[in-house]
């Protein structure tokens, strides 16, 4: 699993969600993201490696959507539902490339 590849999936995700504000948000969300790279790195490869169940790891990926749905808020004036939709949206493309990965191994 390529992380960069993954967080590009997940800026495109939060952009789809948030609409016509993506001009407020896009560079923080870049750099939130950016800032959390390593540890989303490390959330997938120990769950790759089987030494986080995949349980364990979906509880610590709701921990990184409640980040982001407050970066969301902070950065924008952005509806709950809406910071709620597009850190959905982010956390899903992880959730579903670490499933992917998990398969092909």
């Amino acid at each position: 699993m390529e992380i960069n590849v993954v967080l590009a999936s997940m800026m495109q995700a939060i952009k789809n969600n948030v609409g016509e504000n993506w001009n407020t948000v896009k560079e923080k969300t870049n750099q939130m993201l950016e800032n959390k790279k390593e540890r989303l790195a490390l959330l997938a490869e120990l769950t790759i490696n089987k030494e986080l169940t995949f349980k364990q790891f979906q509880s610590k990926l709701e921990d990184e959507k409640q980040m982001i749905i407050a970066e969301l808020h902070v950065t924008a004036i952005l509806s709950k539902a809406t910071a709620q939709k597009a850190a959905n949206a982010a956390i899903d493309v992880l959730s579903t490339s670490v499933k992917t990965a998990i398969k092909i191994l």
